[in-house]
């Protein structure tokens, strides 16, 4: 996955692997306030989807995003899309606490959503986001792009599966990110109650992983803090962030959230995971390998009782997520991700947020 010093990669490239045929599954891009809408829109469409519409206030993000994916029609209002019948699927990367909101619009409208993290921002917009599934039978699925989008990720389930570490038993994550120039950043970024917290946000990732990796259905948060150490300037971002997650089934979790990746790393955050087992453990450097100087991602480190082993799987293994959520939209089915899986992450980084120590 090739990666940006300045900036995320939002579009990660798969190999294609179309489940439909050509114009068989049409979807639309509503709300382009975040560029995790690339990467959504492109998962989909290298498993077959078409992009049939997009639309946003922003003529210029409509622009771009036409340019990025040729014969896309700009509509003139988002009822133009909903009102669609070949549209199955709307993808969402609105500002956060406006994405449930779009939702729960989507799905009243007979349409299945597919929103960025963080899902929502409130426990009662996760209510809410329950009422209308339960009410219509849509989905409300949710873009947790650092499992389901990064190859190692990707592939660290799969050796989990073949049992190569035995039983997981505690996940250690950590997710910097580069804040880069403030102020090419929007304003709503600085927004506590617009972006939920740094727990919410990019905490999301993480709590999700640790779900997914360790079969976890419910968890509780142990403790939870944030911080602003370096943004002064912007007393509502919060810089810092870590977690302690206890899982129903006696798991664990740590995980740390940043924005202080220094301008010197070759990318945009060193996102690595660490996951433990009973018979091994795996580490996971998602977008670089520190000091090798070769700009390479997505390395898996696995050691257990056969010995040390390190894979290089960038380009070699997919992202089979997508075209497993067109399937279920089609077939009402759930082998992409069960909803309350989904539901259960945000809920979870809600509460991490709601009762985090504020640290000076």
């Amino acid at each position: 996955m090739e990666q940006k010093k300045d900036g995320m990669n939002y579009a990660p490239k798969g190999k294609p692997a179309p489940v439909v045929k050509p114009g068989e599954f049409c979807i639309a891009a509503i709300a382009l306030d975040h560029g995790h809408i690339y990467g959504m829109c492109n998962g989909l469409t290298e498993a077959g989807a078409k992009v049939k519409w997009v639309y946003d206030p922003d003529e210029k993000k409509v622009e771009n995003f036409m340019k990025a994916f040729p014969g896309v029609k700009a509509a003139a209002s988002e009822e133009e899309i909903l009102k669609d019948p070949e549209v199955k699927l709307i993808c969402g990367a609105a500002v956060t606490s406006k994405r449930c909101e779009l939702g729960l619009r989507a799905m009243a409208a007979g349409k299945d959503y597919f929103t960025d993290k963080a899902p929502l921002t409130t426990l009662e917009q996760l209510e809410a986001a329950r009422e209308m599934v339960k009410r219509t039978g849509r989905k409300y699925m949710v873009y947790y792009s650092e499992r389901i989008h990064v190859e190692s990720a990707v592939f660290a389930g799969q050796l989990i599966e073949a049992g190569a570490i035995g039983t997981p038993i505690h996940v250690d994550g950590f997710g910097p990110h580069r804040v880069g120039n403030p102020k090419n950043r929007p304003d709503w970024f600085f927004e506590k109650e617009k972006y939920g917290g740094i727990l919410c946000d990019i905490g999301s990732h993480q709590i999700e992983q640790f779900l997914f990796y360790c079969g976890v259905k419910d968890a509780k948060v142990q403790y939870s803090q944030v911080g602003n150490y370096g943004h002064p300037d912007y007393p509502e971002l919060e810089d810092f962030g870590d977690a302690v997650l206890v899982g129903d089934n006696g798991t664990t979790q740590h995980f740390r959230v940043d924005w202080f990746t220094p301008d010197g790393l070759s990318t945009w955050g060193d996102g690595r995971t660490f996951i433990l087992g009973t018979e091994g453990y795996i580490e996971l450097r998602k977008y670089v390998n520190v000091g090798t100087g070769d700009g390479s991602g997505d390395h898996v480190f696995l050691v257990n009782r056969e010995g040390e082993q390190h894979f290089e799987v960038s380009g070699k293994v997919g992202f089979p997520y997508f075209g497993q959520l067109i399937l279920d939209c089609i077939n009402r089915t759930e082998n992409a991700m069960t909803q309350e899986h989904a539901f259960k992450a945000a809920e979870l980084c809600v509460r991490a947020e709601l009762q985090a120590v504020k640290v000076k």
